[in-house]
């Protein structure tokens, strides 16, 4: 038996090109692409996995049990996350807190100024005034004195 080989017409390929480039456009233009699953789109995979199980084999209880496991598990790195997140804003809030009344040297621009800390702002990304100005914390390179 021979196979016959079909070729399209110049204008079927151009349909079809034309087709496959709407589709894309479509599917992907505007949306940014996912670089990490997280629970959400585990979840969904797990649940589709589920829904089209063959029924007459079922996913064993090792498989299911082990997979809500690793559901668990990235739940709780998850809190982790926005728990170290929390404690970093903490910490440089106290960080910036304890030297209040203390000297620092910081770079400012090409500059290096010095000076003690006359207040600190809070928040997430606190400020300390140093002879009259405020500057980022993030900008101290050094703190000296009692």
């Amino acid at each position: 038996m021979e196979i016959q080989e079909y070729k399209m017409s110049p204008q079927e390929r151009a349909a079809n090109e034309q087709y496959v480039r709407g589709a894309n456009k479509e599917m992907f233009e505007n949306k940014l692409p996912v670089q990490t699953l997280g629970k959400d789109e585990f979840l969904k995979i797990l649940l589709t996995q589920l829904a089209h199980q063959d029924p007459t084999a079922p996913m064993e209880d090792k498989e299911f049990i082990a997979q809500m496991a690793q559901f668990s598990t990235l739940e709780q790195m998850s809190g982790m996350a926005r728990d170290f997140a929390q404690l970093k804003t903490i910490l440089k809030g106290s960080e910036a807190q304890a030297a209040l009344g203390r000297g620092v040297e910081l770079m400012d621009g090409e500059g290096i100024v010095q000076g003690t800390v006359q207040a600190v702002s809070r928040g997430e990304d606190p400020e300390i005034m140093v002879n009259g100005t405020m500057y980022r914390w993030d900008q101290v390179s050094s703190v000296f004195g009692e």
